[in-house]
């Protein structure tokens, strides 16, 4: 009887923690995706590899950035003719040009 009673404690035990830890794995993802999303690459420090990762941006367009550089706003890109408008409307919330 006692054995029996444990395992409906243990049984119960889980069924209640189940929820609450998939909840927390939720929360978990959704707070790394949040992190990634802030996290902008940055025209005048970013790689030649990093800046090929960008949609529209081969190793050309990657090296006319670098070579740009330093960067006071991200919109210089098109400004400068570096970049054209609609490249530079795919990653503009993807970049960021920081001042040192």
């Amino acid at each position: 009887m006692f054995k029996a009673f444990i395992a409906i404690v243990a049984a119960t035990l889980v069924a209640l923690a189940g929820p609450a830890l998939a909840a927390d794995k939720e929360v978990k993802g959704a707070a790394k995706s949040a992190q990634k999303e802030v996290e902008k690459l940055d025209l005048n420090t970013a790689s030649e590899l990093d800046l090929i990762k960008l949609p529209g941006i081969g190793e050309v367009r990657a090296k006319a950035i670098m070579k740009g550089r330093p960067y006071k706003a991200k919109d210089e890109l098109v400004d400068r003719k570096i970049l054209t408008a609609a490249v530079y409307a795919k990653i503009k919330d993807r970049i960021i040009a920081r001042q040192k």
